[in-house]
This record gives structure tokens, sequence and C-alpha cells, in this order.
């Protein structure tokens, strides 16, 4: 007989205290790519240093307007939730906003705006999250060497493979920023989690 009374019948993840108070007072525009790139590595760069998770974070925004729509940082440490990655964070946050798990049919034009390409977890939640746009600071080796971080076995057409899908893709957007984030976390000796064991 299975002892159902030991078994958890949900989970939860929330951001940071500090993390609304911090947009609140980010006063930058954020029209464009860039500028809410910009956001999103002054959230990454805070992230990391306050102990939540790694130097990641995202937003989901309106392309058309700037409308930020939701905001993600990663928060694994602090939510012992491995699943609990900036992208996935942002996304849900978004879609509990809007009440749907389908972005697109609610709110056609949404962009996810992250800090590096997506992980091989966060690809597939991008996949199936309705945003019609990513937004990355860069792609490449950089993230692992610098931060010692396993992201997975990305395909090396995973641009493409979104774009198939109707995903329309931007990189290198303000690439120096997360590589100088990056370079930050690597020196910090900060925790680099990965539940695998060699």
């Amino acid at each position: 007989m299975i002892d159902t009374a030991a078994l958890a019948i949900g989970f939860s993840a929330a951001l940071p205290e500090w993390v609304l108070p911090f947009v609140a007072g980010y006063d930058a525009p954020t029209t464009t790519s860039e500028e809410r790139m910009a956001l999103v590595h002054a959230l990454a760069d805070r992230n990391h240093v306050a102990g939540n998770g790694g130097p990641f974070a995202a937003v989901v925004a309106d392309s058309s307007t700037g409308e930020i729509v939701s905001v993600g940082v990663n928060v694994v440490l602090s939510s012992g939730l491995s699943s609990a990655h900036a992208e996935v964070t942002a996304i849900s946050l978004a879609q509990a906003a809007l009440g749907s798990w389908d972005l697109a049919a609610t709110r056609p034009g949404l962009e996810l705006v992250v800090n590096w390409r997506p992980c091989a977890m966060c690809f597939g939640a991008v996949l199936w999250s309705g945003v019609q746009r990513l937004v990355v600071a860069g792609d490449g080796p950089d993230l692992e060497r610098l931060t010692g971080f396993d992201e997975g076995p990305v395909v090396s057409d995973w641009a493409e493979q979104l774009h198939r899908r109707g995903i329309e893709v931007e990189q290198d957007v303000l690439r120096d920023g997360a590589i100088a984030t990056y370079t930050a976390y690597g020196q910090s000796r900060a925790l680099v989690y990965n539940a695998r064991r060699s």
C-alpha cells in the first residue's frame, strides 16, 4: 500500500522579495530589444548576488509596445526546484497573469527576452509557451566556460527549430553584458548546482 500521507500534492516558486521593488524603481525605457535586455541584465546581476539562484533573468514583453508582462529570475536555490529557471519563471508568471497556458492564443506577439540561449529544459518551455519571439544575449560555449553550468544537450540548430515552429529569434543583443555577468559569477565561486553525480 502506498502511504499517500507522505506524498506532496503541490509545489510553488515565487519571485524574491527584492524583484518587484527593483522593477518598480527601474526608470529606463523598455521600448526596444536592447532596452529590455538591459533590464534582464540588471536583474541577472542582482539575482546571483542575492543568492536566489544562477545569474539568469528573463522578461515576457509585448514586442510592439515594450510593455513588460512578467519578470522572471532563476530561483532554483531559493525554491529548491531544479526547474525554476528564469525562462520557466517568466513564462509561468505570464501564463498565470493572462490565465492561459497558450500565450499566443490569449495575447499574440509576446516575446521572451533572456540573457542567453535556452538550456535543454527551457528550450522545450519556450516551444510550448506560446511566445512568438525569443531575444537572447548570446549563444555558444561562453556561458558554460565562464560559469561551470551544464546547459544540457541543446541542438546546434536550436534557433532554426524555433523558427520552424513560428518563433522568431533575435540573437546577440547586448552580448557583452551577459559575458560580464557570467564572468563575475564564475569569479565569485558561487554554488554551481547540478544534481548529476560523476
